[in-house]
């Protein structure tokens, strides 16, 4: 496969294809009453092969490393920015920031800082919509805490399956050490990012914007 297609998505761009392939062929072998039919079908699942190579295509990004800011973890749309508490890692204020992905949207998700892996916190859930507001606590997700590389640049991003969305797959592991702008998450066919930090972080975007992952800046550290 091309380096710019995730390997998550080979197995599922290959089996696709192979069905696209197989209807075809039995279409010009089979009973000239199926297989127009068959023909009609091989279309339509040859279309979902592009579909997926667009889903599963992972483009290099150029990430401007830059220590007082916090990237966008996920490419999609901003569609809430919420004072709330954070119990698991940062245990008190924080600011959420949610990010929503379609499915016509990148899935390969990116860290927002340098920093340490201190929590990998897998939580089975539902799989209500993205959009809504209980879909934070309600859903399959998969909560990580990273320490950077000052004691205040503490966050936590956690990623949530949707809808249509069925798995979440974590490239890192506990105690690994990430940079700013690396893949190290895709979430299956569109899902939603939870980005949390700390309370008074100058947050740089508002709902509706459009952000890129590895590429925007969304947040900046407030030294205190």
């Amino acid at each position: 496969m091309p380096s710019f297609i995730a390997r998550e998505g080979y197995s599922i761009i290959m089996t696709v294809l192979a069905v696209a392939a197989a209807l075809l062929f039995f279409s010009f072998i089979t009973d000239a009453r199926f297989a127009f039919p068959l023909q009609i079908l091989a279309s339509a699942v040859f279309l979902f092969f592009v579909f997926t190579l667009f889903f599963f295509r992972d483009p290099e990004r150029k990430t401007g490393l830059n220590p007082s800011a916090l990237i966008a973890p996920a490419d999609g749309t901003i569609i809430a920015v919420k004072e709330m508490n954070e119990p698991r890692y940062l245990k008190g204020g924080s600011t959420r920031i949610s990010i929503f992905m379609s499915v016509f949207n990148v899935h390969v998700n990116r860290s927002p800082i340098n920093g340490l892996i201190e929590l990998v916190h897998y939580n089975p859930g539902k799989f209500i919509s993205a959009f809504k507001e209980k879909a934070s606590e309600d859903n399959e997700s998969l909560l990580v805490g990273i320490q950077g590389q000052e004691s205040y640049k503490k966050i936590a991003v956690k990623f949530i399956a949707g809808l249509i969305a069925r798995r979440i797959v974590f490239y890192k592991k506990l105690n690994d050490t990430i940079s700013q702008g690396e893949r190290i998450n895709l979430i299956r066919f569109g899902s939603r990012v939870d980005l949390y930090c700390p309370r008074g972080t100058e947050i740089k975007v508002k709902n509706g914007d459009k952000v890129t992952a590895g590429e925007t800046v969304i947040a900046l550290f407030k030294n205190p």
